[in-house]
């Protein structure tokens, strides 16, 4: 029997995709996405225009008012009208269908032995609002400012990628202990 020299889906037994294939044609899409529609890769926009459509459901004063807002969804204009709310759209179902067809779709919850799924679900809930939170500072998640940003040079887009890797190895550490039996370091 021959052995994938690529790491193996846990649950499906089905190798994950070659990383250098799936690189190049992440490099192709974001040529494609910045020649069809003159922009680049990003999903913060898109969540956030989805939180200015439920604030001017709720508050159309507020949003009116707010110059930040107004460009959004002032007036008439409804903020998920705009490309990224499709392209997260389109992330979200690609998303999908490549799990699908690896034979990775199930509701699980992933995690060590040393962490209960409530504890888990609360880092991974409080992780991704600081990664929000963030994105909207840095004016842009880690694909819009690291694959976009980065593939037009922006000197502010590679900072933003040497802070997030050096972050990322700073915490690491930290929180290995959750994911390894017995809590050993490694």
């Amino acid at each position: 029997m021959k052995r994938s020299i690529y790491p193996v889906a846990p649950s499906s037994g089905k190798p994950y995709w070659n990383p250098y294939a799936a690189g190049i044609l992440l490099g192709v899409v974001l040529f494609l996405a910045f020649l069809i529609s003159g922009n680049g890769l990003g999903a913060s926009g898109g969540l956030n225009r989805l939180v200015v459509w439920v604030q001017d459901a709720l508050f159309p004063d507020h949003v009116d008012n707010t110059p930040f807002l107004l460009h959004m969804a002032g007036g008439d204009l409804n903020p998920l009208t705009n490309w990224v709310v499709f392209m997260v759209i389109g992330a979200l179902i690609g998303g999908f269908v490549s799990g699908w067809l690896r034979g990775r779709v199930r509701l699980e919850t992933n995690k060590g032995p040393q962490i209960t799924p409530k504890t888990r679900w609360a880092l991974a809930f409080v992780g991704g609002a600081l990664m929000g939170y963030g994105a909207r500072l840095a004016r842009g998640c880690t694909s819009g400012q690291a694959l976009s940003g980065g593939a037009v040079l922006s000197v502010g887009s590679w900072a933003f990628m040497f802070a997030v890797f050096a972050g990322a190895y700073l915490f690491a550490w930290t929180f290995r202990k959750a994911w390894n039996p017995g809590g050993e370091q490694s």
